[in-house]
């Protein structure tokens, strides 16, 4: 699922355009971490903001795709909330309330791990949003 932003380019493409501009390990993972949120949650909402950063969404943000020098960080906006029993956080673990994975070069994607992390995320989004208030 996605929308219109950017003067009509979709996220989905604004992504696209990211991973290719990109031309190495660090585009090939974060091509690789998408492909397992889409097939984790073929729902998911593919999102672009804070000026070009992939975030990927259902019933409010799941995890953000952040690609620097020297690492992929995929944060998950409510990680610390998250049972990681793979030990995939390896970033951002003295916050309340997120997390993160980096991934450097010649580091393996765990899909199943990662899948399972997405599938938690989703879980705690779709059921915080049906707490009556």
């Amino acid at each position: 699922m996605t929308n219109t932003q950017n003067g009509g380019e979709t996220p989905s493409r604004l992504i696209d355009a990211k991973i290719r501009e990109l031309d190495d390990w660090r585009g090939q993972t974060l091509a690789a971490i998408r492909q397992v949120i889409h097939h984790a949650d073929p729902d998911v909402l593919e999102e672009v903001k804070w000026r070009g950063v992939p975030v990927w969404s259902h019933a409010g943000i799941i995890c953000t795709g952040e690609t620097y020098q020297r690492a992929v960080k995929m944060t998950f906006a409510k990680g610390a909330a998250l049972a990681d029993p793979a030990g995939l956080f390896n970033a951002s673990l003295d916050g309340n309330t997120r997390r993160a994975i980096d991934f450097h070069e010649g580091d393996i994607v765990d899909e199943a791990a990662l899948a399972a992390l997405i599938c938690a995320a989703v879980a705690l989004n779709t059921a915080s949003k049906k707490k009556p208030k």
